[in-house]
């Protein structure tokens, strides 16, 4: 499929117009929100990429289900990272085998 050269240039230009919307972003204190919106902007630009520069929108129904996977594995994957990262303060820190030998 030709695809015109329009949509690459309006798709350019929001990715372009989304990238100065991060920079402003960064400039802003908006306390937790910012780590979210960032997410959210950088979420938008990458889909604008997959759907038009990659040729998603595009694509035979095959790629359409294995995108999806594709996003909740990794979504899975950066929440048991997560998970991990947050319950290692549960457990007390044992003592080095120097304490050990050195209390003998």
């Amino acid at each position: 499929m030709v695809v015109p050269k329009q949509t690459y240039f309006a798709v350019f230009g929001s990715l372009l117009a989304l990238t100065l919307l991060t920079t402003g972003a960064a400039f802003i204190d908006m306390g937790k929100w910012n780590t979210v919106v960032a997410l959210v902007i950088a979420a938008t630009k990458a889909s604008l990429v997959i759907l038009f520069f990659m040729h998603l929108r595009w694509s035979s129904s095959l790629m359409r289900v294995v995108m999806p996977a594709v996003l909740l594995w990794l979504a899975l994957l950066i929440c048991l990272t997560l998970m991990d990262f947050t319950s290692r303060g549960w457990l007390p820190v044992p003592i080095g085998w120097s304490a050990v030998s050195e209390s003998r």
